[in-house]
């Protein structure tokens, strides 16, 4: 018998959970799409504060990557997202969902796109500025073979900063294919009523050809409100103003139609102008100007300059990110300040960054001195030259980047810098493995790139206070080049407020002394040699540990002591092969030294592979390059079976 006199509450399911794939969203209305946008939204707030990573390029992003979606026919037309870090709804769109959890952890979800991990992904983006010359070899080699599908390349406004993507431009534009380049502005603002009249305007042009913009103004006049389409003149007016194709912008010079800019959180409007542009024909790149905001709808109560480029967990009620139970200061921020004192006093110190100030630290360094401050964009080549110019008239430029991001501009090094002998101050943060951000973003190669190249001077600190000295070594140094690389992280603990002293240039130090077997390592492996040798105290073996600080040039004196007392060598570096230990080696077969039948050698480095993303301490633990792989190592040399199995805290 039914009940009566009670309702019974339905529940309805999220939007966002019927979409498992790209061609679920082919299924729900075009009305639906603001919900969905605002489920997919949320669900990535969920998820990143959980997780850490890039927020707020995703979240300027949810509705454009609906679109995009739901009109392509994807993977068979091809999305190419810059630089990746935009990824996060698109990952969720594409039957990643379930995964979403393990985003930027061991064996988990790449923070990047990437293409051993979908179908979706057709090219992988670990560095910014590259989509469009990877669209633009798709779209020839569809031509080439004679199919017909679209090749869509998103790109941001500052990685469209590098030369890169213009040298794109440039051939797109004289090659004349068909190709779509989405311009992802969010570092303007657009008025709700230029919002609508640009998407008006580009769904328009994008519906049917005109041969001029006096066409576009006729339609204008008939189909604006009176205060806007009064008289053809403001009508065309206005159509000039917005439209590129009547030559008004750089892009439309360059050989592309152009058309926005368009509200990018208009998510029915860019739907209405990706159908006709995908239903149209084309006889040249299209290059589709949207404009979204950065960290649009993040939980957050204060604002930020650089909208949340990359956060840490954090609750996601309150907003208030999860601290580290460490003191111990970052590397970053120890060269930060640094640098603020040093330059104090010294007025010809100045620092430049590309379009990382608060991730190399020199946002403090703005903050004090803002006018000798440069940030040059996502322009790496241009920042190591624009340095050797101010360097060539006498000033000290201090070049804070990346170590990965250096190798973008390594011709630069070399022909503007080094052969000039040039002393420019470099400072590579992140160097050796960089944790959750993976391969693209580890500075697994510099100590190769670099200790190749004469006169130069590459310097690396195995704690807080060490850096500090080599920071003010640098600003002192005139004689040529100087390298500082250092550690993504916190260091030991050390206090370095007081450092005034810098460092003689080429020498090592011993830090401990024995006699069973010697440890020379290089940056962060010291703090690693130095617990593992304290550790075989119990053991009754004495080892010596040497911290080498200088990779180039090498301590020779240092080297040939510690190879000529003892009987077993082993030289540690978080680089890859190829890098300090082997000028090490180079040096003791130049000496003849290696020949010696009674002496062992070990050196320790990186695998010869690329390490996916994983926190710092497993990527450690992976290449044995921790103090339990150390252990590993010294137990096969000196032939004690019980420590190797022995595990000691890092």
């Amino acid at each position: 018998m039914p009940i009566k006199d009670k309702k019974i509450k339905s529940v309805t399911t999220p939007l966002l959970d019927k979409v498992n794939n790209p061609n679920d969203l082919k299924f729900l209305k075009l009305e639906d799409l603001d919900q969905l946008s605002s489920e997919l939204r949320s669900d990535m707030i969920d998820i990143v504060s959980k997780t850490g990573g890039h927020l707020g390029a995703g979240l300027g992003v949810v509705e454009l990557a609906i679109a995009i979606h739901y009109v392509f026919d994807t993977p068979d037309d091809r999305l190419i997202w810059d630089v990746g870090h935009q990824a996060y709804p698109h990952k969720i769109l594409t039957n990643r969902r379930h995964k979403m959890s393990t985003l930027r952890k061991y064996r988990g979800l790449s923070g990047f796109t990437k293409r051993t991990e979908s179908i979706f992904d057709p090219f992988g983006a670990g560095h910014s500025s590259t989509s469009i010359s990877a669209a633009l070899g798709m779209a020839v080699a569809r031509d080439k073979l004679g199919k017909s599908n679209n090749v869509i390349a998103v790109i941001g406004d500052g990685a469209m900063s590098a030369g890169m993507a213009y040298e794109a431009i440039n051939n797109a534009g004289a090659l004349k294919t068909n190709l779509l380049i989405i311009l992802n502005d969010n570092d303007m603002s657009i008025a709700p009523a230029v919002g609508a009249l640009s998407n008006y305007l580009s769904n328009v042009v994008s519906s049917r050809p005109f041969n001029n913009v006096r066409e576009i103004a006729k339609q204008m006049v008939n189909l604006f409100p009176k205060e806007i389409g009064e008289t053809a003149k403001r009508a065309e007016s206005i159509a000039r103003n917005f439209l590129g194709n009547a030559e008004g912008t750089i892009f439309s010079q360059m050989g592309m139609n152009y058309l926005g800019p368009i509200d990018g959180h208009d998510v029915k409007s860019m739907v209405k102008i990706l159908q006709n542009l995908k239903n149209g024909s084309q006889d040249k790149p299209i290059l589709l100007h949207v404009v979204t905001e950065k960290g649009r709808g993040h939980p957050f109560s204060k604002g930020s300059h650089e909208k949340y480029h990359a956060v840490s967990e954090f609750n996601v009620i309150t907003g208030d990110t999860v601290k580290s139970t460490s003191n111990a200061p970052t590397y970053t921020n120890v060269f930060a300040e640094t640098l603020c004192k040093i330059a104090e006093k010294d007025k010809k110190v100045l620092a430049v960054t590309a379009a990382m100030p608060s991730g190399t630290g020199l946002n403090k360094f703005a903050e004090k001195f803002q006018d000798r401050f440069y940030d040059v964009g996502i322009a790496e080549q241009h920042a190591v030259t624009f340095a050797a110019g101010m360097a060539s008239e006498g000033l000290k430029p201090f070049v804070a980047i990346y170590s990965t991001f250096l190798q973008r501009a390594y011709d630069q090094v070399v022909h503007d810098v080094v052969i000039q002998n040039l002393p420019v101050r470099f400072m590579l943060d992140r160097a050796g493995y960089v944790g959750a951000d993976g391969a693209t973003h580890a500075g697994s190669f510099d100590l190769a790139y670099l200790c190749c190249l004469p006169n130069v001077v590459v310097m690396a600190p195995s704690d807080e206070a060490e850096l500090a000295k080599m920071v003010m070594t640098a600003s002192k140094y005139s004689d040529g080049p100087i390298f500082c690389r250092y550690p993504r992280g916190e260091g030991e603990g050390v206090d370095f407020t007081d450092i005034v002293q810098d460092v003689k240039i080429g020498k090592g130090r011993i830090i401990k002394k024995g006699k069973d077997l010697a440890i020379l390592a290089l940056g962060t492996r010291v703090g690693s040699a130095l617990k593992v040798a304290d550790h075989l105290l119990q053991y009754n073996l004495k080892i010596t540990v040497a911290d080498a600080r200088f990779a180039k040039p090498i301590d020779t004196q240092l080297i040939e002591k510690l190879w000529n007392e003892h009987q077993k060598l082993i030289i540690i570096e978080e680089g890859s092969a190829g890098g300090f230990s082997s000028h090490c080696l180079h040096l003791l077969s130049s000496k003849d030294l290696l020949n010696k039948h009674d002496k062992e050698i070990k050196c320790l480095t990186m695998p010869d592979n690329f390490q996916d993303h994983a926190s710092q301490k497993e990527q450690l633990a992976t290449a044995g390059l921790d103090t339990d792989g150390l252990i590993k190592v010294v137990s096969k040399m000196i032939s004690l079976s019980n420590l190797k199995n022995k595990s000691i805290t890092n």
